[in-house]
């Protein structure tokens, strides 16, 4: 596992609020510190733990295709980019307790399973940890979230979000799990029931600290 120095924002943000400037800018950035990274000692894959800048990274490639000097290695970078989950479906993790009495609403964020398609690998793994993962109904709306979306669209975000958290209570959950830090702000301001990250419950079964759930 290697932490990149110099790298910055992914570029999402200003990039949903069309300041591409700044998106393409901080895009030039990370593909050059990445790839001087891999051709010091090579990477294998570029890992992300929040799939709305997976999303953006992956698309790294088409939003730098006509510059000449990045456009090839910004798809090099792209082809690297995988969320977590991605990574961790082609380990052989070791479960080391199960979870069986533990109920998780598995909520998809949209950058997840709309803008990298990948919507049943990490309820796949959670269960195959052990625990007892729950569809969400209306699970392909959004929750209001949206990059800036909550921020300059507050009412129709609301919304969306409390129709999100009252389709997640029918399914009774213990916990809410999911893949995008702006997701899980979003729906933890809506609801009592404890939101954590999905690689939090499966670093707990495999061994590591019991996240947050009171």
């Amino acid at each position: 596992m290697v932490l990149v120095k110099d790298e910055q924002c992914c570029g999402a943000l200003t990039h949903h609020m069309g300041q591409d400037d700044d998106a393409t800018a901080r895009a030039r950035a990370n593909v050059s510190v990445w790839t001087a990274e891999a051709a010091r000692g090579g990477l294998d894959a570029i890992l992300v733990t929040t799939s709305g800048c997976g999303t953006v990274i992956k698309d790294y490639g088409h939003m730098l295709r006509e510059d000449p000097q990045y456009a090839a290695p910004a798809a090099a970078v792209s082809a690297m980019a995988k969320d977590i989950s991605e990574y961790l479906a082609t380990l052989d993790l070791k479960t080391q307790a199960q979870h069986d009495d533990l109920v998780v609403a598995y909520h998809s964020a949209c950058s997840l399973q709309h803008g990298q398609k990948i919507t049943s690998i990490p309820k796949e793994l959670l269960s195959k940890s052990g625990f007892v993962v729950k569809d969400i109904p209306e699970s392909h709306l959004c929750c209001g979230s949206a990059g800036t979306y909550n921020i300059l669209q507050p009412d129709i975000a609301m919304r969306l979000r409390d129709r999100k958290v009252a389709n997640i209570a029918t399914v009774k959950p213990d916990v809410i799990a999911a893949g995008n830090i702006g997701c899980m702000m979003q729906i933890a301001s809506g609801t009592g029931i404890p939101v954590v990250h999905t690689v939090e419950l499966l670093d707990w079964a495999t061994g590591g600290p019991r996240p947050g759930l009171n």
